[in-house]
C-alpha cells in the first residue's frame, strides 16, 4: 500500500532536529524506518511531518563517560553495535543480543533508539536494558532528563518520550565483574520472540527482566530475592524460578497460548540466569 501524503524534514542538528518535533504536533522522528514506515504503509499511523535524524551524526556515536558508563548514541545501528569495541570490551552481551535481531539487512538499518522507542513487546532490546539498569537521556527544547529503564517503557508503543521531546542517547553500566545472560523462544531462528529474558549476576545481586509476556518489560523480582546470595547451581536457579508463570498474565495469539508464554518465561529466565552466573568474574 502506498503510504499517504506526509512532509519531510531532515534537520542538520539535534536542536534543529527537537524543534521541529515540538513545532508539529503530528511530527514523528524516522530513525532506521524499520518498524514506522511498515506501519505508515498499513495506515495503522498517519504523522502529518516525518523528521528524519540520518544527519545527526553526533547520535551516531559509542564511547565512554568520565566515569567509564558506556555511551550509546541513539541512532546507533545494531550493525554498528555488533562491531563495536567500546561494546565488547564493557558490556558485550549488547553485541551479542543485537547481532540476533532480524537479518544484515534489517541491522544495518534499524538503531537502538528506534528500537527501544517502538517499545514493541516483541523486540530483543528493551528486557536486556532493563536488566543491564540502563539510562535514557531524553531531551527537550528547555531540558535534558535522565530516565532508568524500569520507567521508559510505558506501554505497547509508548514510550517516556512525550511530545516534542527526542531520545538522545542510552547510558549502560560497564559489567565490572557481572556476568550477563539472554535467552528465549523465537518463531524461526531470527524471527520475533514468542517469550524471552534478560538477566545479569554480580556481587551486587541479580537482576531479571521478562520480554513478551506484558505491554512493557516485567521484572521477575520474587526470583531476584530468592536468589540473593545463592550458589546459582541449576537446582537453586530452577526453584527460585518455581511459580514466576503464575505471577503473569500475558497475551495468547496466533504464536501461543498464555499458559505457554508462561511456562516459556520460566525456562527462559532460568537459562539466562544460568547463563549469566557462569559468565561471571569474580566474587
Amino acid at each position: 500500500m502506498l503510504l499517504r501524503e506526509v512532509e519531510y524534514a531532515r534537520p542538520a542538528t539535534v536542536e534543529e532536529a527537537i524543534s521541529l518535533l515540538a513545532g508539529y504536533e503530528g511530527a514523528r522522528p524516522l530513525a532506521g524506518g524499520q518498524t514506522i514506515v511498515n506501519v505508515m504503509k498499513a495506515r495503522a499511523a498517519a504523522p502529518d511531518v516525518l523528521v528524519d535524524l540520518g544527519d545527526l551524526v553526533e547520535l551516531r556515536t559509542i564511547g565512554f563517560s568520565p566515569d567509564g558508563l558506556l555511551e550509546i548514541g541513539a541512532m546507533v545501528t545494531c550493525t554498528h553495535l555488533v562491531g563495536s569495541s567500546e561494546v565488547e570490551v564493557s558490556r558485550p552481551i549488547l553485541a551479542e543480543v543485537a547481532s540476533t535481531i532480524g537479518d544484515v539487512q534489517v541491522r544495518n538499518r534499524g538503531t537502538v533508539g528506534g528500537n527501544v522507542c517502538v517499545s514493541d513487546p516483541t523486540n530483543h532490546l528493551p528486557p536486556l536494558l532493563v536488566a543491564l539498569g540502563a539510562r535514557f537521556t531524553i531531551r527537550g527544547q528547555e531540558s535534558e532528563r535522565t530516565v532508568p529503564a524500569d520507567a521508559f517503557f510505558v506501554g505497547v508503543y509508548m514510550t517516556a518520550v512525550g511530545e516534542g521531546e527526542l531520545l538522545t542517547k542510552i547510558v549502560v553500566p560497564p559489567s565490572s565483574g557481572a556476568g550477563d545472560g539472554f535467552a528465549g523462544v523465537t518463531i524461526g531462528k531470527h524471527g520475533t520472540y514468542i517469550a524471552n529474558a534478560a538477566a545479569s549476576v554480580s556481587g551486587e545481586g541479580v537482576r531479571v527482566a521478562l520480554g513478551c509476556v506484558a505491554a512493557v518489560p516485567v521484572r521477575a523480582t520474587a526470583m531476584e530475592e530468592r536468589l540473593a546470595g545463592s550458589d546459582f547451581s541449576e537446582d537453586t536457579v530452577r526453584a527460585a524460578a518455581e511459580g514466576l508463570g503464575a505471577s503473569l498474565d500475558p497475551p495468547s495469539d496466533v504464536h501461543g497460548s498464555a499458559a505457554y508464554r508462561r511456562h516459556l518465561a520460566e525456562v527462559s529466565a532460568v537459562r539466562a540466569v544460568l547463563q549469566a552466573a557462569q559468565r561471571r568474574k569474580g566474587p
